[in-house]
């Protein structure tokens, strides 16, 4: 098994090996349970998503089309305000 994704969230890893999954992918979470023992620290560097070696090229492609969805994402709420509305409503 090859590491295809380091995951900042237990959140993301799921979504990238569910993407995998659907991609006819086989993929595994590791670390998963790890992030318990570390409290409220980033995951980073606890969890990843490992896929058989001979998958990994066909992985990266799914992993890097997830990764920006994730960035999209991301970046859309960064333009939500606190109050629910978007920063570019009055509120």
């Amino acid at each position: 098994m090859r590491i295809a994704y380091r995951a900042e969230t237990l959140i993301d890893a799921h979504l990238v090996k569910d993407a995998l999954e659907r991609a006819d992918i086989p993929a595994f979470v590791a670390g998963e349970y790890l992030t318990g023992a570390v409290g409220n620290l980033p995951a980073l560097d606890y969890v990843a998503v490992l896929v058989p070696e001979a998958s990994l090229p066909a992985a990266e492609a799914v992993v890097r089309e997830v990764e920006l969805q994730l960035a999209d994402a991301r970046q859309a709420l960064d333009g939500w305000a606190d109050d629910g509305l978007p920063s570019c409503m009055p509120a």
